[in-house]
């Protein structure tokens, strides 16, 4: 089958208060997944559903082509918001013990964490105490935890909390190469910037219902209002943004350019194509800027949830 991963019209309720309320999810093999909503939106319910700490009310979940059980909390790893590392212990003590919890024997585990610990130039950590390291640093460790035993799934939930710009780029580029090896990876985050490096597909809920889902690439279309970015420098700006507002859609526009040129954003009509902007453009000066406006992940995200 191609989805690793199937949640059926899954609900949940605490009290009176509905977390979920008949959602579904597909998560292809080999893709990254983004689950994506405001806080309180039942994001961390169904995650919690998938690592099998609650379960659901109604619905079931598939993981590779079986009811979820006991026995697949071997093939997932969770990197969850809240840390939960043991300060008091040290780094090597409590990645060897968290690494046997996985099913991993006293040597797979060394070796492995031998490995990771070079890759990721924390070497020299294996004696210190949890409570010495940084929040990036103790973030690394919890990162190597969760894919070590090299799980079909991996969630990660909000991975780049407490890391620097630089580290934040090492860890996008070992989920990339963890996707690239085979893995399957749920990836919840706020951070929109990551979600348009990493995600093949997102999922967006809102007050517990599902709003929007698809392939980032189609969501995108969906959003997009046929609208450009165009920068031009002619003889009369103001004489051409009369003759271009009188044949299309036009507001002003705020970018960067080396020049004065006239800045606007023009949105074509149904019968328009971009083509007929461009052609009139360069019959009435020098074209330096024409950019099709596609919504960011962020712009979805926004107008999505306000039209909810």
């Amino acid at each position: 089958m191609n989805n690793l991963l199937e949640a059926h019209s899954v609900s949940k309720k605490f009290g009176d208060f509905t977390a979920l309320n008949q959602v579904s999810i597909s998560v292809p093999k080999g893709s990254i997944f983004g689950l994506l909503g405001p806080n309180g939106a039942g994001k961390t319910t169904l995650i919690r559903i998938i690592n099998q700490i609650t379960m659901p009310d109604e619905g079931k979940v598939i993981l590779d082509g079986e009811p979820l059980q006991a026995h697949h909390v071997r093939d997932i790893g969770y990197l969850p918001e809240e840390r939960g590392l043991y300060k008091s212990m040290k780094v090597g003590e409590q990645a060897m013990y968290l690494a046997r919890l996985k099913g991993l024997s006293k040597d797979e585990a060394r070796t492995r964490l031998k490995y990771w610990f070079e890759r990721l130039e924390i070497g020299d950590w294996w004696n210190k105490k949890i409570q010495e390291l940084s929040k990036g640093m103790a973030q690394k460790i919890q990162f190597i935890v969760t894919v070590l035993h090299e799980p079909k799934l991996l969630i990660f939930d909000e991975p780049f909390s407490g890391f620097d710009p630089i580290n934040a780029i090492l860890i996008k580029d070992e989920i990339l190469r963890l996707r690239e090896n085979g893995a399957t990876v749920i990836f919840s985050t706020h951070r929109m910037e990551s979600v348009e490096e990493l995600c093949d597909q997102i999922t967006l809920i809102h007050q517990s219902n599902k709003i929007l889902d698809g392939k980032l690439t189609d969501i995108k279309r969906q959003f997009k209002t046929n609208t450009f970015e165009v920068g031009i420098r002619a003889t009369d700006n103001l004489l051409l943004e009369k003759e271009l507002s009188e044949k299309f859609l036009v507001s002003p526009a705020n970018f960067k350019t080396l020049g004065n040129e006239l800045k606007l954003n023009v949105k074509l009509s149904e019968k328009d194509i971009p083509n007929d902007l461009l052609s009139f453009l360069t019959s009435k000066g020098e074209v330096s800027h024409f950019v099709e406006l596609i919504p960011s992940a962020n712009d979805i995200f926004i107008q999505a949830i306000k039209n909810n």
